[in-house]
């Protein structure tokens, strides 16, 4: 993997920002905007995978890093049950569904990846240097 200088150059950060800007299209209207507690839940879930991203990697050490990934695939887990609520209360298509849990599901595929390389790397992180 090449040295990367930013969050914002992680292909899993990248994924988690298309997540969160489909989110809170799909919640800003209709029903799903009225359910005042579920978009404010799906849409926290969906801003703690990429917030818990760029944090865990400006702590500058790996294992922190890690535990950071933890959390965030965490929350896309609940980016996805939440979806389900959606689909159940009619605020979302059958094909919107799909689509959404679709991106979350690649976006936790990209965080399990990047704790994989992590733990099998050896770096210990730019704060140890």
């Amino acid at each position: 993997m090449a040295t990367l200088r930013r969050f914002e150059d992680l292909e899993a950060w990248q994924r988690a920002r298309e997540l969160t800007r489909d989110i809170c299209r799909c919640s800003k209207s209709g029903a799903f905007a009225r359910d005042f507690g579920l978009k404010d839940q799906i849409r926290r879930a969906a801003v703690s995978v990429m917030s818990n991203i760029a944090e865990g990697f400006e702590r500058g050490g790996t294992a922190e890093f890690a535990q950071f990934l933890a959390v965030s695939k965490g929350s896309a887990g609940e980016v996805e049950s939440r979806l389900y609520v959606a689909l159940d209360r009619e605020y979302i298509s059958e094909e919107q569904f799909l689509s959404l849990k679709q991106k979350a599901a690649s976006t936790k595929r990209l965080i399990a990846d990047l704790m994989r390389y992590l733990r099998r790397s050896g770096i210990r992180g730019t704060k140890y240097r």
